[in-house]
């Protein structure tokens, strides 16, 4: 899902984006489908799948809850666009997530990241 007002350049990340097969949604829309989501969810002791990450995939998966594509993760921490695939593919596979959405959306259900308040921010494009 992406916002009629992005720039064009954003336009044509987002294209490579999906291109290579990864999900995309404005930050402001993921924030609000998240809240919402941690909101309604009865809250129950299950152990968190989080336990089973490294410090840098956690990092990554914070930095992708953000909403950062890899290309700015990569920039973020110094690293090459691969190095951050690679850590989001682990991600993926040791939270038994289908796509970043629902790695996202896991983040946000187990703690790792919390909606910000003061309501959603304009997305970047």
């Amino acid at each position: 899902f992406l916002l009629k007002d992005m720039t064009a350049e954003r336009l044509f990340e987002a294209v490579r984006v999906v291109a290579a097969g990864e999900a995309l949604l404005a930050p402001t829309v993921t924030r609000r489908l998240i809240g919402e989501f941690v909101r309604l969810r009865p809250h129950t002791a299950e152990p968190s799948p989080l336990a089973l990450l490294t410090p840098r995939e956690t990092e990554v998966l914070r930095l992708i809850a953000e909403g950062l594509s890899n290309a700015e993760i990569a920039a973020r921490l110094t690293v090459s666009a691969e190095t951050v695939k690679t850590h989001v593919s682990r991600v993926l596979a040791k939270l038994g997530a289908r796509d970043r959405a629902q790695a996202v959306m896991l983040a946000y259900e187990f703690g790792l990241v919390v909606p910000r308040s003061g309501g959603p921010r304009k997305a970047p494009w």
